[in-house]
């Protein structure tokens, strides 16, 4: 409701504009009476003296002189009440006075919101995930102590994140119903976005004082990061060769698209990281940091590939011990369903037959095998009892995890969607709800790389530039790429975009 002094105040500002306009007519009339005084007064015979006796040649009468003087007045004063006018009509389009109230901006209409909202999801995210990137490798240059404000930064910055992601998973499942409180929704959403990047963008220039005073330290942290990394993704590559042979190609061919973009990721690095030292030694410290800033969040993508895949063979190992105890929970679950006379969901002992078959087929995907043992029985009360609950529990966060190593290293391509489904995805899991929490990561896995595959392969010179943008390292802006992103939010994000190469 507006209050009564918004309402109050136009009246108000009317009121004092009235009273200027007549102050300003009254001035007028009145200055151009004063200047017209002294011609009256000169044309004004004297009351006191006698009249005198005019020659008949005189060229005019009094009266006549007196008629001219008085006919000047009106017109002199009309024309300068006019100019008031005409001076307060500009003064009054041009300049309003504090008083006045400008009218509002149109309001965007809900499918600007919408996008406006989206836009703000994307950004936020990628914020947080820029900032959590670069915190490694100032932790190796300073203590926990000094650390440790930006570490809360980025904490309040995930949990206004979280928030906003959770209000759009709502919004896109339909609640609120009501219109306006859809509306409100929405600026929920933007105006927590816009706080997460807030609170990054507050120390963004503090890190930078804190980390690039001195480049050499920095560049030599990255290239022993870089070192070690080159030969955990030698290590990757023999393993997803393993992979292939024990469960099957299509997991071969997971692991093996992760390690060459492991590889991409590192071939940018060394381009970046040689540019870096060339420029550090020449005194460029500007080029340095920014082609130092791009060698680590390709060094920082490179790595969450590598553990990737270790990571995915670990789980492998557990689906596949685990595999023949929850096939043998689930048929059990299905007996004493039919005995109790408790429906038995359609399509579960097909499922469980095909299970089955694979075990004794030869290599098979378990993950894939749990995945379709624990959704089969999902609505069975004893499905969350022991063995199948340990499925489950492994389904969900084998799941989530590569769902999140996709997102974190093709930013530059997934959009808001994908990573609302994700962030529900972690939420459900947390809650816990794993089959469900599966369901969801496998949705934010689909349409993540349907968003990648949409984006394609951006057009921006070698030496795995293209990867970089796609990963979300550089902002794209410039032919080589752009600038590389570093800790803040959005009004810091591009400031490594500084001077020229």
């Amino acid at each position: 409701m507006t209050s009564s002094l918004v309402r109050g105040r136009p009246r108000h500002a009317t009121a004092h504009i009235r009273v200027r306009i007549a102050h300003a007519l009254v001035g007028a009339v009145a200055g151009t009476g004063w200047l017209a005084l002294p011609v009256l007064a000169a044309q004004e015979p004297a009351t006191a003296a006698p009249p005198r006796h005019t020659s008949p040649a005189a060229p005019a009468s009094p009266r006549d002189d007196e008629s001219s003087a008085v006919d000047l007045i009106l017109p002199v004063a009309v024309l300068g009440a006019a100019g008031v006018l005409v001076a307060y009509t500009y003064v009054r389009r041009t300049r309003r006075s504090p008083g006045t109230v400008s009218p509002a901006p149109p309001a965007p209409t809900p499918a600007e919101s919408d996008r406006q909202a989206r836009a703000a999801l994307v950004q936020a995210d990628d914020s947080v995930r820029a900032s959590e990137e670069e915190l490694p490798f100032a932790a190796a240059l300073t203590d926990e102590r000094t650390l440790a404000p930006f570490r809360q930064a980025v904490h309040a910055a995930r949990t206004e994140l979280s928030a906003a992601f959770a209000l759009w998973h709502r919004y896109e499942e339909g609640e609120p119903q009501d219109p306006g409180d859809r509306r409100q929704a929405l600026v929920g959403i933007i105006g927590r976005c816009a706080e997460a990047g807030r609170v990054l963008d507050a120390r963004a220039g503090e890190l930078d004082r804190l980390r690039w005073t001195r480049t050499g330290p920095a560049l030599g942290v990255a290239e022993g990061a870089f070192r070690r990394l080159a030969g955990r993704a030698a290590g990757a590559r023999a393993t997803a060769s393993e992979l292939r042979g024990r469960y099957g190609p299509s997991v071969g061919v997971r692991a093996a698209g992760c390690v060459e973009e492991a590889m991409d990721r590192l071939v940018f690095a060394t381009a970046r990281l040689n540019e870096a030292r060339r420029a550090a030694d020449l005194g460029e410290d500007g080029r340095a940091v920014r082609r130092l800033r791009a060698a680590e969040g390709s060094v920082a993508q490179a790595g969450v590939l590598v553990a990737g895949v270790d990571r995915t063979a670990r789980r492998l190992r557990e689906a596949a011990a685990l595999v023949p105890a929850a096939l043998t929970g689930a048929e059990a679950v299905l007996a004493r369903a039919r005995d109790a006379g408790t429906p038995v969901p359609s399509g579960a002992d097909d499922a469980l037959a095909a299970v089955r078959e694979e075990l004794t087929a030869g290599p098979h995907d378990p993950l894939a095998a749990l995945r379709r043992i624990t959704r089969a029985l999902v609505r069975l009360p004893d499905a969350r009892t022991g063995v199948l609950d340990t499925a489950a529990d492994l389904v969900a966060r084998a799941t989530a995890g590569e769902a999140e190593d996709f997102v974190a290293v093709h930013r530059g391509a997934v959009g808001a969607e994908a990573r609302s489904l994700l962030a529900a995805a972690v939420r459900t899991l947390a809650a816990p709800h794993p089959v469900e929490a599966a369901v969801l990561a496998r949705r934010a896995l689909e349409l993540a790389e349907r968003d990648v595959r949409a984006h394609g392969v951006p057009e921006a010179g070698t030496q795995g530039t293209a990867g970089a943008v796609q990963g979300g390292v550089l902002l794209a802006r410039e032919p080589d790429g752009g600038p590389p992103v570093a800790f803040g939010g959005p009004e810091t994000r591009g400031r490594l975009r500084l001077g020229t190469d």
